[in-house]
């Protein structure tokens, strides 16, 4: 009932408007035309107020639920499910913020360059938060180490691959969102770096260790170690990620040294024997 009410109460109040606009445009010389409009004007102000009487009259009547303070509590400690529930869409966030607000205050501290938030809430407790003030000229860009690591690991990876990599790293946007692979592409051709391809002729020039390894013919974990130690140059963006190796150090004295080193040792031999199978393939 209140709904409609209130969708009457707009239609009245946009006729009205418009009644005055026509009667404001009229001119004031034609005095039957300017009578006519202002008696439509006049009669379309009766049809707002009498809706407006009406919406006080039903507010009037309706009772004022009353909360159980229990009820209410228990709602509390439920927010935090309802809000990162699935199901819970954008209005009813909005709603949700709307009841437990009452109102948000910003302000500027120019001596801490930071904006200074106030949420004054409902139940009149209130929240300050502070944010950096963002200086002329500075952008939320993405920081160099981040951009230098997808340099490279394009050498191996899909902008897929690149996303999951750097999330699994902890690592944000220049807005702290996510990776994801559109972000990853923006972000490569923003500092224009070329996209992985694989090798038409299937000999790639850059491998990961799993792969290094099994061109070497040795276990992955003798060439992570080798690499850990200096014995071979590969490179390691991440901390979480994968090495890669250039297909050219795999032809080098120090990979034949280490080649020749995991053959002599008896008990770990240089790779896996003849169709055996990794139960845990592993680029890094």
């Amino acid at each position: 009932m209140r709904d409609a009410l209130g969708r009457d109460l707009e239609a009245a109040r946009y006729a009205a408007d418009r009644a005055f606009r026509q009667y404001d445009a009229a001119d004031p010389a034609n005095r039957l035309v300017a009578g006519e409009l202002e008696a439509r004007w006049n009669q379309v102000l009766v049809r707002v107020a009498d809706v407006e009487s009406k919406i006080v009259a039903h507010e009037a009547a309706s009772p004022t639920p009353t909360i159980d303070p229990t009820a209410l509590a228990l709602l509390g400690t439920n927010l935090k499910t309802v809000w990162s529930a699935p199901t819970t869409d954008a209005r009813l966030k909005k709603r949700i913020v709307r009841t437990l607000i009452h109102e948000v205050v910003a302000d500027i501290d120019d001596d801490a360059s930071e904006i200074v938030i106030a949420v004054h809430w409902t139940g009149g407790v209130h929240s300050e938060l502070r944010l950096p003030k963002r200086r002329r000229g500075q952008r939320n860009s993405t920081p160099a180490d981040i951009v230098a690591a997808v340099r490279e690991l394009v050498l191996i990876a899909s902008d897929d691959l690149i996303a999951g990599l750097l999330n699994r790293n902890g690592l944000k946007t220049g807005h702290g969102n996510r990776w994801t692979r559109e972000r990853v592409t923006s972000l490569r051709s923003h500092h224009r770096i070329p996209v992985f391809k694989a090798a038409e002729d299937g000999i790639e020039p850059w491998l990961n260790l799993s792969d290094a390894a099994r061109l070497l013919k040795v276990t992955p974990k003798t060439l992570r170690l080798a690499a850990e130690g200096g014995e071979i140059e590969a490179r390691r963006p991440l901390p979480d990620g994968p090495w890669i190796f250039a297909r050219a150090a795999l032809a080098t004295d120090a990979a034949r040294s280490i080649v020749e080193r995991a053959r002599r040792n008896a008990r770990y031999p240089a790779g896996p024997g003849r169709g055996q199978q990794s139960l845990f393939p592993s680029m890094t």
